[in-house]
């Protein structure tokens, strides 16, 4: 095997059995995209807060120096026992607890870069995260977030949830002057409150009614939520409707058949756990909202500095639930997957080498993840650097050999209609070139 090559490699080969791992993302998947270019394009971006281990989610399987570095953490090649990573080529496989997303990379609607991130070598979680959500590594005085400025540069006409934040508190992603809607954790997150109130409403309308900025941010939030709730109560009547309708089908005859060592890592984020529900909700309101087309969240619980566990154990428990998740936000979106990019990514990766009680320490590339239906997936991407000590960043880290805005600039184009002037705008300074063979299905 070389050191260095160009990954672009199809599956080397399906595995038996694959769709009946779970029906519902499968058959999700029988329908190909929709062309229909008069329905807006949408991008998803989950923040994996904590640094994840990539070498764990796309595991390096065909390299020795991998299993040698790993020690009790390492997974097994696909095929030699129970608990062995799912094949995705003959160097990579995927982490058993997401083999449920297997059939989006079956079906070509899932790929993974990897060796890719951040360009600065810092290995402190605020400022990685920081400069990922900034799309300005190395400089911290950077006053907004990339998916601000990309959404004041979108094509088309602004809208009150145009974008929307998924969590508690905003992220950096999102500071800046453009209007965000914000969209809480947990089953009452839309539950009315006083801002709801029409009476409060027009009090602080009178209020504000000298004060431009304030009465355009009491507008937007008002507008907003009004907007958020009339789609999730669309989409909770279809949800009861399908339900009405196959119970009737049924009656008529048979029916088809952890935490984290450092919770500062986390930002606030919740954890894998409870992020199902959540973003079963978040696809909901992005389905039945056409006019949103950006949205954000992220999931903490990722710093696995001691008894990280292999095939099973902690991380494997939270990688299952964050499969769980993704799976959920795949079921809420229902025909919005067709245009819809969700972009998985982490603020670094870990060290190759197992530490000394069973974790790994802060190191240095990761994996991006791409998933959805215009992704033109089933492929590892990236210039894989290899593992031996030589190719190692510092002597013990995963080298970046993908700027994570080499992945994210085409998508914006190609996807999002972004243009070149506007792309200078998103990520100011950035000369980089795209990744190639990323392309999306047209």
């Amino acid at each position: 095997m070389q050191r260095r090559r160009f990954l672009a490699a199809p599956s080397a080969a399906a595995v038996a059995g694959i769709w009946g791992l779970w029906p519902g993302l499968s058959g999700a998947l029988t329908s190909p995209p929709s062309s229909d270019s008069a329905l807006p394009q949408k991008l998803v971006v989950v923040m994996l807060r904590g640094a994840v281990d990539g070498l764990s989610v796309v595991v390096p399987h065909g390299e020795t120096h991998y299993h040698q570095a790993r020690g009790s953490i390492a997974l097994a090649r696909p095929g030699t026992r129970e608990g062995a990573a799912w094949p995705l080529d003959t160097l990579f496989g995927l982490h058993p607890a997401l083999s449920r997303l297997m059939p989006l990379w079956n079906k070509g609607h899932l790929g993974f870069v990897q060796a890719s991130g951040s360009p600065d070598p810092t290995r402190s979680h605020f400022d990685a995260q920081d400069y990922m959500e900034t799309g300005t590594p190395g400089r911290k005085n950077t006053p907004d977030g990339w998916m601000n400025r990309l959404l004041a540069q979108l094509p088309g006409p602004a809208a009150p949830t145009r974008a929307v934040n998924l969590g508690a508190t905003p992220p950096r992603i999102f500071a800046g002057s453009a209007t965000v809607a914000s969209l809480g954790v947990g089953p009452r997150a839309m539950d009315a409150n006083a801002i709801d109130n029409p009476e409060l409403q027009a009090a602080l309308g009178r209020l504000y009614a000298r004060e431009g900025a304030m009465a355009q941010t009491l507008q937007d939030t008002t507008e907003g939520r009004s907007a958020m709730s009339r789609s999730l109560a669309a989409a909770d009547e279809r949800g009861r409707r399908a339900r009405r309708e196959a119970e009737a089908r049924a009656s008529g005859g048979p029916m088809d058949n952890g935490r984290s060592s450092d919770p500062s890592a986390d930002a606030g984020a919740p954890t894998a756990r409870g992020f199902a529900a959540d973003a079963l909700r978040l696809g909901q309101l992005i389905q039945a909202g056409p006019q949103t087309q950006l949205a954000f969240t992220s999931v903490g619980g990722w710093d696995t500095h001691v008894n990280q566990g292999g095939a099973s154990g902690p991380l494997a428990n939270r990688l299952a639930s964050l499969g769980e998740g993704l799976e959920a936000l795949i079921r809420g979106l229902g025909d919005a997957f067709a245009h819809t990019v969700v972009v998985v990514m982490s603020e670094f990766g870990r060290t190759v080498a197992q530490n000394g009680t069973g974790g790994t320490d802060h190191g240095r590339a990761n994996v991006m993840w791409l998933l959805g239906g215009p992704v033109a997936g089933g492929r590892v991407l990236g210039q894989w650097p290899g593992l031996d000590r030589s190719a190692l960043a510092d002597g013990r880290d995963l080298a970046v050999t993908t700027d994570f805005r080499s992945v994210l600039a085409p998508l914006l184009q190609q996807h999002l209609g972004v243009s070149d002037a506007a792309m200078s705008q998103v990520f100011p300074g950035f000369s980089g070139a795209s990744l190639p063979g990323l392309l999306l299905r047209t």
